[in-house]
């Protein structure tokens, strides 16, 4: 890849937390670097222990490339990440001078969403968030939990108000999916398309159910 390659890469900031919903994670991040971008990959203590309770050890976050390799081919390796601590609230994308095209935070726990919609910033994803926020850029937030209480939903709408987009882990069924993975590439492809990228992850919805 030349230099004026790289210096056109689009490059998102792409957080995991503890919600139940790892699968999203992996294929959204993969999906990302089959397109060539550059991610900034904050992975919180719950997540971690997330990625390994519900895909196994060889997808701990230490270890997730040749994870993402193994399971969605060799693609992945036309993008490149950064593994940053929660605890690292210095990491650049702690900056808004940080050029950056965009963040998602899939799954996103209830605790992170309390805290983006109140600015406390008390990790460097929140802060992240905040970021993306104060700048004006893309802030996809996937929120994993069913029943949701009142001060849950109040803090979607104070997110949706700031400028986030609130997308439900809500996977749609007229794709007809057969695999846990269709419904991964489902959420997957619908944060790609509010980051602005194009796909073929899912089909268009044509009027109709094609049996």
């Amino acid at each position: 890849m030349s230099a004026d390659q790289v210096q056109r890469r689009k490059r998102f900031v792409v957080a995991i937390t503890g919600a139940s919903g790892a699968l999203y994670a992996v294929r959204t991040v993969a999906a990302l670097l089959e397109q060539g971008c550059h991610l900034d990959l904050v992975v919180s203590e719950f997540g971690r222990r997330l990625l390994r309770d519900e895909l196994g050890e060889d997808a701990a976050a230490e270890r997730l490339l040749p994870y993402l390799e193994q399971k969605y081919g060799e693609g992945v390796r036309r993008g490149q990440y950064d593994l940053y601590s929660n605890r690292d609230l210095g990491a650049t994308i702690a900056s808004g001078s940080r050029t950056t095209n965009g963040m998602v935070i899939v799954p996103c726990s209830m605790k992170t969403l309390a805290g983006v919609a109140n600015g406390l910033s008390r990790s460097l994803i929140e802060r992240a968030a905040d970021v993306m926020l104060k700048e004006r850029k893309p802030l996809v937030i996937v929120p994993r939990e069913t029943p949701m209480s009142l001060p849950q939903l109040r803090n979607m709408v104070a997110c949706a108000e700031s400028g986030a987009i609130v997308l439900p882990a809500m996977p749609a069924f007229y794709q007809l999916p057969k695999t846990l993975d269709d419904l991964g590439d489902f959420m997957a492809g619908k944060i790609l398309s509010l980051l602005g990228l194009e796909h073929e992850l899912y089909p268009s919805w044509s009027g109709q159910v094609e049996r």
